[in-house]
């Protein structure tokens, strides 16, 4: 298990993880011992278990001996790990380290559609924001989107339950652009614990 290992090369004690991060012992303990799958942990846990061992969610997650290499977590928790991800390193960084790993065509080439362009819809409203111009390197990608608007879980459920229109409607309206271009309604980036 890839926690147990980070925590030995960290000569950190499972208590200790657990003081730090702030996740419950049992949780800790439930997750090294193999009880708790990892990629099954709401994403706040995996967050906050990565950022006290010093590495990434998506690290914790692609090496986690349970999971094959191909491991495509839920869409969002991919959200709200790059909203994460760009809280700690901020706007101008985060789209450093972005344009640099040339994650959005690593992404884009697995076919995993949504969120490479979730990651180029934050590039381009963050670039916007910070008055920067815009990476042409994905201009074949801007013209791209997905078959039908995906919206935030938060409010597929509130239409589940109600079968108002209106909650659609009003998340389309005050979806953020960038994001909107690619079918993806998404208003809120920056409120994330």
């Amino acid at each position: 298990m890839i926690v147990n290992e980070l925590l030995q090369k960290e000569n950190m004690s499972r208590y200790r993880l657990s003081k730090e991060s702030g996740v419950a012992m049992t949780t800790i303990t439930d997750i090294c011992s193999g009880k708790a799958e990892l990629d099954k942990c709401a994403a706040g846990t995996i967050y906050k278990i990565a950022k006290v061992l010093g590495v990434s969610v998506d690290f914790l997650l692609e090496n986690n001996k349970d999971c094959s290499a191909d491991y495509r977590c839920s869409f969002e928790i991919f959200k709200s790990n790059t909203c994460h991800h760009v809280k700690d390193l901020g706007d101008i960084d985060f789209i450093i380290e972005t344009l640099e790993t040339d994650e959005i065509r690593k992404l884009y080439n697995r076919q995993w559609y949504r969120e490479a362009l979730y990651l180029l819809a934050m590039v381009d409203y963050l670039s916007r924001l910070n008055s920067l111009p815009i990476c042409t390197n994905y201009n074949d990608l801007r013209c791209k989107k997905l078959e039908k608007p995906y919206f935030p879980a938060s409010v597929a459920v509130s239409y589940a339950a109600t079968g108002d229109e209106r909650i659609k409607s009003e998340a389309v309206a005050n979806a953020i652009p960038e994001f909107l271009r690619f079918n993806i309604v998404e208003s809120e980036v920056r409120n994330v614990c």
